[in-house]
């Protein structure tokens, strides 16, 4: 399998936290990330990055991950932000609406400094 799922997060201190995210996130590999993106909202966190620049494939399961974090994070008083740049994931975003939902960033520094 050439797009091997990976899902690592950080702290980045004052409230942030960044999920980043790789391979194709599906069904079957949809459930460790919204376990990741968890740890750091039951920590206390309420911004987040969610760098999605590594992943090759998304399905509705993994765009149910996202929209329960961004409600979350949004009731917390927060904001959520992704970083995107792959064809296929902006087309996947467009085509449900959700382009209008998150705020897109084309880099992880572009999507922080959002955030500051």
């Amino acid at each position: 399998m050439s797009d091997l799922f990976s899902v690592s997060s950080e702290r980045t201190g004052d409230g942030l936290g960044i999920v980043a995210v790789s391979g194709e996130v599906d069904i079957f590999t949809s459930p460790r990330f919204k376990e990741c993106m968890l740890e750091l909202l039951d920590a206390g966190l309420n911004r987040l990055v969610i760098d999605l620049s590594g992943v090759t494939f998304i399905d509705s399961t993994a765009l149910g991950v996202l929209i329960g974090g961004v409600r979350r994070v949004n009731t917390a008083g927060g904001a959520m932000t992704l970083v995107v740049t792959s064809r296929a994931v902006e087309r996947v975003l467009s085509i449900t609406g959700l382009d209008r939902v998150f705020t897109i960033h084309a880099t992880r520094a572009a999507a922080l400094e959002s955030l500051a």
